[in-house]
């Protein structure tokens, strides 16, 4: 443990911002497989609701700086894919 007043300060703000971006990064991958699992069943309405959730999940992990853009952009463009195979 830190002795010094700033640090312990750091060690509390860390532990904030990683309990933060342990819930962002929990959601993303829940809407993740939420678009999988809507995939699965084949249901239109829902499929195209989970992918538009999973999409703007995947946004604001880029925001939030959880994901790298690259990262998002490959994610959303395998959705995509996925999404345009089930269609066709």
């Amino acid at each position: 443990m830190p002795n010094i007043k700033s640090a312990k300060k750091r060690v509390l703000t860390i532990k904030t911002k990683t309990l933060r971006n342990q819930m962002l990064k929990s959601a993303l991958r829940t809407s993740l497989k939420k678009f999988d699992i809507a995939l699965a069943n084949g249901d239109a309405e829902a499929i195209d609701a989970a992918y538009k959730t999973a999409v703007k999940k995947v946004d604001q992990s880029v925001a939030k700086g959880i994901l790298h853009k690259n990262t998002a952009a490959r994610k959303k463009a395998q959705m995509a894919l996925k999404l345009n195979k089930r269609s066709a």
